[in-house]
Formats: structure tokens, sequence, C-alpha cells
């Protein structure tokens, strides 16, 4: 019997998923048989524009929404998504506190060119859990386990289209706070470039 909790990996993922994986761990694994559901944080994170929340996409492969396992979606090229995510990301928190002290690390992600979603991802993932300064031994599935005990399941966990139970409604400084009253749980991004080291605190 599975008796180990599963999650999703995520791009960019959200603040939550974050102080899940804390209180998680070393307890979870990441799931990579999935098939790959649509409109989710996988391919998909949310940022704070100066006119409001931004959601930002990496596009998959047509055909990839059809019963694909996770692990085997492919990214799509087709546009330069990668450039308009940076400017995005610039546009974005150029002025925040901590965006310059970052930058150069997380640009190579706007410029590499990755085949699969998942080890974008995860790529991406180990990154920020270092800059967090988080302790993480990422494990994961072997196959895909159906008959998984409610609680120990969190693939359906953080959607954007539902709101999130795990949200930390705590404010923080936000770039844009002056235009919209506090975001919670936007991307990671959000809290690493206004809150630099600190980040973890907030977790």
């Amino acid at each position: 019997m599975q008796n180990t909790a599963i999650l999703p990996l995520f791009y960019l993922p959200p603040v939550s998923y974050f102080s899940k994986i804390q209180e998680l761990n070393p307890d979870f694994l990441l799931e990579k048989f999935e098939n790959f559901p649509k409109q989710t944080y996988r391919n998909r994170a949310t940022i704070f524009s100066p006119n409001g929340k931004l959601d930002i996409t990496v596009p998959v492969v047509r055909g990839s929404k059809m019963r694909t396992p996770l692990k085997d979606v492919k990214i799509s090229y087709d546009f330069n998504w990668q450039r308009l995510h940076w400017l995005s990301l610039e546009s974005c928190y150029r002025s925040s506190a901590y965006f310059e002290f970052y930058e150069d690390d997380l640009s190579v992600f706007y410029t590499k060119k990755y085949d699969f979603l998942f080890d974008y991802n995860f790529e991406i993932l180990e990154w920020l859990t270092k800059k967090l300064k988080l302790s993480i031994d990422f494990k994961f599935t072997s196959e895909y386990i159906d008959d998984l005990e409610p609680e120990l399941n969190y693939r359906e966990m953080m959607s954007p289209k539902k709101n999130d139970e795990y949200v930390n409604n705590k404010p923080y400084y936000q770039v844009f706070e002056d235009r919209h009253q506090f975001m919670p749980n936007l991307s990671i991004v959000d809290l690493l470039f206004n809150q630099g080291p600190q980040a973890r605190l907030y977790l």
C-alpha cells in the first residue's frame, strides 16, 4: 500500500506549493506518470503585473493533451514564448528589490531549450529550492498509482480555477500593491523578487 504523499510538478509554482513541500518533506514523491491535465500550474504560472494577475503559459506540442504521461509531454517552440515570459517577468519585477539579485541565474531558463516539460519544470524547481535554502531530496513516482488514499493525493492541489485551501494570506510587500490589494499565492518568484533571502521565513 502506497503510504507516501504524491505531489504534482509545476512551472514556477505558487507560494503555497513550497509550504506544502516543507510540511511533507521528506515523505513525498513528485508525480511523473499522470496523464497531462490541461489548464493547471503544470505549465502555467501567475505573476503580478501592473494590471493585476497575469498568467504565463508554457505551450506544449499538439497531441500532448491527449492522455500523454507528464514525463513525455514535449514543449512547443512554434513561437518564442521564452522571450515573452522573460519580458513579462522583467516588466513585472524589474523594480522589485531583488530582481537583479536573481535575474542572471533565472534568465538561463529562458534561453536554454528543453525538450520535455517535466525536465524543464524540475530544473527550475531545483533552482528555486536552492535559492530558498530548502534542503529537499526529490524523489519520483515509478508508475501511476490509482488507489491512492485521499489524504496522500495532492495531484489536484492548487488549481488556477479554484481557491486553494493551502494559501497563506499573510501579506508581504508587492511591487504594485499601491494599485491593487495584496494578491496571495502567486508564483514563488513574486515572493522571491520582493523578499529575497527573507522569502524562506515567510514560508
